[in-house]
């Protein structure tokens, strides 16, 4: 596979750490292959390429996590060898990991210190400094929560900004950032990528991964594409642009479709009439006020809005899994309101949530057991499980939406973030729904795991499945949707065709729109 490499007239900045020849085999599996891979003193290298490509692979040899099985890693001219991520961290190399692994039931101070802690005379916990620096890193990154807050109450992006302080609270000189803003509302990206200017200015140099193509330009200074495991383009930002990020990244042109059309769109399946739902941290708020919404079969629905908006609180009390203030939600023109989870996903209405490793996965479970677990009772009889008929459920799911995998025995952890999240999807689409809620559907995956994604939810259309999904993206709401709902302060605020524009769903939401 050929290089693409473009070049400026400038001297190029100090290099503090180089990736020479790296290689990786996992068995008879080569994940990388020869990548050279330079890092800047204080500069932001962004690393693309799809799931499955060897981006984490490679960050996490950089990292220590890993050791490569040939080539060489030189900080600031030395070879260096890391045996665990202790011994890159003591070099100053630090990572910030896309699946977050924060202890849920510790506080905010104690999971930023966790292994590090502050001690004062005859070694004991100096609790009162580490509240103390936490409190001025959640400052830092303008996020004001208190140092004894439990991370289990916390929304999915102040989490993130919590495992963002710990990583800055090590000082490190080389910040490696894999997905970091995956879960992040738009202020708190905007917060993050002042931080990530200020680190930049005190010297510090930012690896950075991300799926969000368009977003991640913004903060670039040099770009560098993997692709099967193999380095082939880099160049300066000033040379790079979305088009050249997604030809290298997939090889082809690449779009997400658009709204499934030659087909009759069929009776209301899903109806939510004026829906209340409480805010339960702030007495006599609504997080959802007075929303009704008609979802007819066949039909995609995309709703959009920023963090806050009341989406996911939406599709969750939908679902089941919070129960509403006042209001009905109808399925088939059958009140569902007062129905469990289970008994509303065995009456054809399911929700494929937004933390895919929280809510959506069992970690323990193989692909197949995950794939199975919400169908169970269809190959159940007498408290007794059909082996047979439970692995023809799990291949047909696999082959249904492509799941990339040695087999339903493999371990989930064994898959991508795109193939995971297919997992989700199959799982739910395996009890037969007629409305089906996807809440942010594409975080965390990348550009060809998307589109097969969008694809399955648009064959799905066609076959009459209601389709509901939302999403912080605005280059998402002009593709398969028939219709683009946007969210603002738990109500609706507007309602858009396909031909809207990424500027008018912008004003909508209040968002002001990026240059």
């Amino acid at each position: 596979m050929s290089m693409d490499r473009s070049t400026v007239n400038v001297a190029p900045p100090e290099v503090i750490l180089s990736a020479r020849n790296i290689e990786k085999r996992f068995g008879a599996v080569q994940a990388l292959k020869e990548v050279n891979f330079d890092i800047y003193r204080g500069q932001v290298t962004t690393l693309f390429g799809e799931n499955g490509a060897g981006k984490s692979t490679l960050m996490k040899i950089l990292s220590g996590v890993i050791a490569q099985t040939a080539g060489e890693i030189v900080l600031e001219g030395e070879s260096v060898s890391f045996s665990s991520p202790s011994d890159a961290e003591a070099l100053g190399i630090t990572i910030i990991h896309q699946e977050l692994s924060l202890a849920p039931n510790l506080n905010v101070r104690d999971n930023i210190f966790m292994g590090r802690e502050l001690t004062k005379g005859r070694g004991s916990v100096d609790y009162k400094e580490e509240a103390h620096q936490a409190e001025l890193l959640m400052a830092e990154l303008d996020e004001p929560i208190h140092p004894l807050t439990l991370v289990e109450d916390l929304r999915v992006g102040q989490q993130q900004i919590v495992e963002i302080a710990r990583a800055l609270s090590k000082n490190s000189r080389i910040l490696i950032m894999d997905e970091p803003t995956s879960a992040l509302s738009a202020t708190e990206v905007e917060t993050l990528f002042k931080v990530v200017q200020d680190l930049k200015n005190k010297g510090v140099s930012i690896v950075y991964i991300s799926h969000h193509l368009e977003e991640a330009l913004q903060i670039t200074d040099h770009a560098v594409v993997l692709r099967d495991g193999v380095m082939t383009a880099y160049a300066p930002r000033s040379d790079i642009d979305l088009q050249w990020i997604v030809r290298h990244m997939v090889g082809e042109s690449f779009d997400l479709g658009s709204p499934p059309t030659g087909y009759e769109l069929g009776s209301t399946a899903l109806s939510i009439q004026n829906l209340y739902l409480s805010d339960d941290k702030v007495a006599g708020r609504y997080v959802v006020e007075d929303l009704s919404l008609d979802v007819r079969a066949g039909e995609i629905v995309c709703i959009y809005g920023l963090m806050g908006a009341g989406r996911t609180e939406l599709l969750e009390c939908v679902a089941g899994r919070t129960r509403q203030t006042k209001g009905d939600i109808l399925l088939n023109s059958t009140d569902v309101s007062h129905y469990n989870i289970a008994q509303r996903i065995e009456r054809g209405l399911v929700l494929v949530p937004e933390d895919r490793q929280r809510d959506g996965l069992v970690p323990t479970l193989s692909v197949g057991k995950n794939l199975s677990l919400a169908s169970i009772h269809a190959f159940t009889r007498k408290g007794l499980t059909s082996s047979s008929l439970e692995a023809e459920m799990i291949n047909s799911a696999i082959n249904q939406v492509h799941i990339k995998t040695d087999g339903g025995e493999a371990a989930i952890g064994s898959l991508s973030g795109g193939n995971q999240q297919k997992v989700v999807i199959g799982k739910m689409l395996a009890t037969h729904p007629d409305v089906i809620m996807l809440d942010e559907p594409s975080r965390g995956i990348d550009v060809g795991a998307k589109a097969e994604v969008f694809k399955l939810l648009s064959q799905g259309a066609q076959r009459g499945l209601a389709v509901v999904f939302t999403t912080s993206e605005v280059s998402e709401c002009l593709s398969i949707p028939h219709r683009v709902l946007v969210m603002s302060k738990g109500r609706i605020s507007a309602e858009f065709k396909p031909g809207v524009t990424k500027d008018e769903i912008m004003a909508a939401s209040g968002e002001s729109v990026a240059a």
